[in-house]
């Protein structure tokens, strides 16, 4: 426990702990339930080429930039920006705001997921028919039909079993109390994951960080033995080269590279703050990065296997049962796991597969917020609540409370509209000004120092252009496709009215206006004319390394 005024910063009790937690950050749902779909829907197997060049050009070079900043300053993303550029500290603070947003509900997909893990120790599994209490009989099917008006019975089980889902955003109705007990539930086992900073995360990331990878690849084992698999995994990679024609895909490959990886979100910074000064970064930035990339592509054959296997099933093709996000996982998974040998073994195995993988990717958010405060008001905040451990307790409060709207009747609602403004917009304009920050303000001659101060050696040329040109015109072209592609938020079939949108942009400029008012807050405390506030506001403050690097290097 830490008490008092100690400065004295944490580091990883061994370097693979730091791989692990930065891999299980990194490879989370969405490899899962967004990869495959969109690599089918954008070419199969040609979709490889763009999004492999993508991470080769934007994502290596980007993680490398941000493990860089957060090693060498021993700084949050808020803290580490205020150092390197003053001007564009809200760059930063845009970070973890967008990252504590997110945490507040990615912790209600752990919910749902372990909901159908205990609802999974049962024969037979719950979704498997319509002859349960919660099931509309008139349109529920064992499979999908050409009927537009029937539902699956394992939509069924989520829809009216385990949301209860009312009519819409403006009906929130009753909280669903076993949710609540399982979020709760969710939100103690994170607390446990990250109280003692990273001494205790470091050990956690060994199980979380690995073992889904076992319960992967004994679901590929399984899936490709079935009849229609490889019918599914052809769907899957069979190249379509014509669909390179479309800017579409390749705006796609570079936002789910970035996106994936947690580019922006400001957690990975954080952790490698913890690493030891003279930490080899890039070894580290290509394990995580080419880890995650990997286990999208693997995820992809578990998953379409399995779509196979259900279309050789139901006599229908993979097209009409491929869907992407929550319904992939918790709505048409599901109904493959009943017709498998052991059913219930198989449901269990995964459900706690994608319980493992939200729990790395949520604590990585909730410690980015935690870093953040401690870096700002360690003596503070330890002067009136004396351990750590309270801190982590009333941030992890916080972020339950502001949660329970989700697990309401009409919570799907808020779930997908959190999701689209939080998500798929911010992160992007994140990702610009913090290229601006570093790589044009700060400069790439200056990080490249910094680098070499810390491992021997500058950076290679490739990283260096990558850095100054390359990444960010791939990340601007992406910005510009971004605002011209924004639609309505919406799920499913059901469209929210115009007050729900404008909340969502609300919501949306929650974390965004952070950067404007940085650079406000940045010129209005600086003394002198207007010329030479500015001057100031991109000169980097002193890091005053020489002491710290001592202790580091001992």
């Amino acid at each position: 426990t830490e008490k008092g005024n100690s400065t004295k910063r944490q580091t990883w009790n061994k370097q693979i702990e730091f791989t692990l937690a930065g891999i299980g950050s990194a490879v989370g749902l969405g490899n899962v339930w967004r990869f495959p779909y969109l690599c089918y829907r954008s070419g199969g197997g040609a979709f490889f080429i763009p999004y492999l060049l993508m991470l080769v050009l934007v994502g290596i070079p980007l993680l490398y930039m941000e493990l860089s900043v957060g090693q060498y300053t021993q700084l949050g993303p808020v803290h580490a920006l205020a150092k390197l550029c003053p001007l564009l500290k809200g760059v930063g603070m845009a970070s973890v705001a967008i990252s504590f947003l997110m945490c507040t509900y990615y912790n209600v997909i752990i919910t749902w997921a372990l909901y159908y893990f205990f609802s999974s120790f049962q024969s037979p599994l719950p979704w498997q028919n319509c002859n349960n209490t919660w099931n509309i009989a008139a349109n529920c099917s064992d499979h999908i039909t050409n009927n537009s008006d029937a539902t699956t019975a394992s939509q069924q089980f989520f829809n009216y079993n385990v949301l209860q889902k009312s009519d819409g955003v403006d009906q929130l109705g009753a909280i669903r109390w076993e949710l609540l007990c399982l979020l709760l539930l969710a939100w103690i086992l994170i607390y446990f994951c990250i109280f003692k900073g990273v001494k205790s995360t470091g050990k956690v990331v060994y199980f979380t960080a690995l073992f889904p990878y076992v319960i992967l690849l004994a679901l590929l084992i399984n899936n490709v033995r079935l009849p229609g698999a490889s019918d599914g995994i052809r769907f899957f990679i069979v190249p379509q080269w014509e669909k390179l024609k479309e800017i579409d895909v390749w705006v796609n490959a570079a936002a789910q590279i970035f996106n994936s990886i947690g580019i922006s979100f400001g957690f990975l910074m954080a952790m490698s703050s913890y690493n030891r000064f003279n930490n080899n970064i890039l070894k580290d930035t290509l394990a995580i990065s080419l880890t995650n990339s990997a286990t999208s592509i693997f995820a992809g054959f578990v998953i379409f296997s399995a779509l196979g296997y259900m279309s050789y099933l139901q006599n229908v093709d993979v097209k009409d049962i491929a869907v992407d996000g929550p319904g992939l996982v918790f709505m048409v998974y599901p109904q493959a796991l009943p017709t498998m040998p052991v059913a219930p073994l198989w449901a269990v195995l995964f459900f706690f597969m994608l319980l493992c993988l939200g729990l790395d990717s949520q604590f990585a958010m909730v410690d980015v917020f935690i870093t953040t405060l401690m870096d700002g008001s360690r003596s503070w905040l330890l002067k009136y609540l004396k351990h750590t451990e309270l801190v982590v307790l009333i941030i992890c409060s916080v972020a339950f409370l502001m949660g329970i709207p989700n697990i309401t009747q009409g919570g799907i609602y808020v779930f997908q509209l959190l999701d689209h403004y939080t998500a798929i917009i911010s992160p992007v304009f994140i990702v610009f000004f913090e290229l601006v920050a570093i790589s044009w303000i700060y400069g790439v001659h200056r990080l490249a120092k910094n680098v070499e101060e810390m491992v021997g050696k500058e950076p290679n040329i490739f990283f260096r252009i990558c850095w100054w040109i390359i990444s960010p015109a791939f990340v601007t072209v992406i910005l510009i496709f971004t605002v011209m592609r924004v639609t309505p938020a919406r799920y499913e079939d059901y469209l929210y009215p115009d007050w729900a949108q404008g909340l969502g942009w609300v919501i949306c400029l929650a974390s965004l206006i952070w950067i404007p008012l940085g650079v406000i807050h940045t010129l209005c405390t600086l003394k002198g004319s207007f010329r030479k506030r500015l001057i100031q506001s991109v000169t980097p403050l002193a890091l005053d390394k020489d002491s710290e690097k001592a202790v580091q290097k001992e």
